[in-house]
């Protein structure tokens, strides 16, 4: 979270930042503060105090949020391998077609879509009648475990979330795959052995988080939920909702030289300030 924290700041504060790439990485980043901040501040009190109970609301409320930003976090994902396509395979086009307006039109019908993905489940999930043992088999309020307790008929919520996950997660996911695809076939015409590696290092990289991201996605929520996987999805939903927002600080943002910089440039101005302000 601290790390998400940073690049928010940086890319607000440093001049330097305000392009395309950076203005991206920062809505990722403030995405991934939100959507970690609805996981974990509950688990670590429950864990602190052994009060493991959460009311009804305040269930449909936390999946609510946690789905609507992990709709928003795979279009985003999306949005910005595109932006990376542009950059590497049609630079000359580059500042044309990824101008100031249509980054705010993508950026906006990202955390639109985003937070009208989840409505029908939830509307759905809210008529529900629940029995019997209220415990939900998970560390927070996800799809299944909750469906798994009520006493009314989910076909319609199950047919309805499957087909939801399947337009949040497939589609962006061969979007992502497909401007990788570019952009490596790209990164091979590179003369220089030395840029070629550099260039295959960030996108491999790159295109490891995704795939463990959209992965487990596709695994926990639409793969059949046999006693096999029942277990395994308490792990694969760590990934993407832990492991990935610890990570991609690292991997997008803190390896890049302009946000190093910028991270140097900043700390050494409030090195400054504390010195003038304890002359003073």
């Amino acid at each position: 979270m601290a790390g998400n924290i940073i690049i928010i700041a940086l890319v607000v504060a440093n001049q330097n930042l305000h392009t395309p790439m950076y203005f991206f990485l920062g809505n990722l980043s403030c995405l991934e503060t939100c959507y970690t901040s609805t996981i974990l501040p509950r688990m670590l009190a429950s864990l602190r105090t052994g009060d493991r109970t959460i009311s009804f609301g305040g269930c449909i409320t936390q999946f609510y949020i946690f789905g609507s930003l992990l709709a928003t976090e795979c279009l985003f994902l999306s949005v910005m391998s595109y932006d990376r396509y542009l950059a590497i395979c049609k630079p000359l086009h580059y500042a044309a077609l990824m101008n100031g307006r249509f980054c705010l039109q993508l950026t906006a019908c990202s955390w639109v879509s985003g937070f009208l993905a989840p409505l029908p489940t939830m509307l759905l999930m809210s008529q529900f009648t629940f029995c019997g043992p209220n415990e939900v088999d998970h560390f927070f309020c996800d799809l299944s475990p909750v469906i798994k307790l009520a006493c009314s008929d989910t076909h319609m919520l199950d047919v309805t979330a499957f087909i939801l996950c399947s337009i949040f997660t497939l589609p962006p996911f061969l979007l992502t795959l497909a401007s990788y695809v570019c952009i490596i076939s790209t990164i091979l015409r590179i003369p220089s052995t030395t840029g070629r590696q550099k260039a295959f290092s960030t996108c491999s990289s790159h295109l490891i988080v995704v795939t463990i991201f959209y992965g487990t996605l596709v695994i926990v929520y639409l793969l059949s939920d046999s006693e096999a996987l029942r277990d395994l999805n308490k792990v694969f939903s760590v990934f993407y909702g832990v492991l990935t927002p610890l990570v991609n600080p690292l991997i997008y943002s803190l390896r890049n030289k302009e946000v190093k910089e910028a991270l140097r440039k900043t700390v050494i101005r409030c090195f400054c300030l504390l010195q003038e302000i304890q002359y003073f």
